[in-house]
């Protein structure tokens, strides 16, 4: 028997292989770094991201909140490492 993901469920696992992808690309995008005189492509990167999302109609306090949410777990997932080893 084969059981389907409820609506909710596509849409959080959706999310989470999108920015899998996103993520992927960056780190493409880090390697070739294509326009070294406009500064560390994923600061240009992130920049965009947050651009986009207030293009897609959230909020600059739903931006800051969940940029900051993440700064304030990154500790915690990368088990105080700089680099993932």
């Amino acid at each position: 028997m084969t059981v389907g993901l409820a609506d909710g469920e596509k849409t959080y696992f959706g999310a989470i292989n999108a920015a899998a992808r996103f993520a992927e690309v960056c780190a493409g995008y880090h390697l070739a770094n294509p326009y070294p005189e406009q500064g560390a492509p994923l600061d240009h990167v992130i920049n965009t991201l947050m651009t986009e999302l207030w293009d897609q109609g959230f909020s600059q306090t739903q931006i800051r909140a969940a940029f900051e949410a993440a700064l304030a777990d990154m500790n915690r997932y990368a088990a105080g490492e700089e680099h993932r080893p």
